[in-house]
């Protein structure tokens, strides 16, 4: 029978894990970054979005955000990951501290 490759052998795309978490949840708690990609929305065109794994607790977690200001600091600071953060929300937008 041939051998066949599998996914996970030619898989370009990072795959992220763990429960998804809304950004309301996590508000003002230490969490340690591990990765992120930023990629284009569907759902509203010219902007962008963040895919962001991260620990919490001992647990991981993937929370999915359209903030402005933490795709900006994900994309200055990416040379520090992991990193730990606390996400703020200030007046209507969310940022790191």
């Amino acid at each position: 029978m041939p051998e066949y490759p599998r996914f996970s052998d030619f898989v370009i795309e990072e795959l992220f894990d763990g429960d998804k978490k809304r950004i309301d949840d996590i508000l003002n708690q230490e969490i340690l970054i591990l990765k992120f990609k930023i990629k284009d929305s569907t759902k509203r065109a010219g902007t962008l979005y963040a895919t962001i794994q991260f620990r919490l607790q001992g647990d991981e977690f993937v929370l999915f955000t359209g903030s402005n200001v933490i795709i900006d600091q994900l994309k200055r600071y990416e040379e520090h990951l992991p990193f730990y953060t606390t996400i703020k929300k200030i007046d209507r937008y969310y940022t790191m501290s």
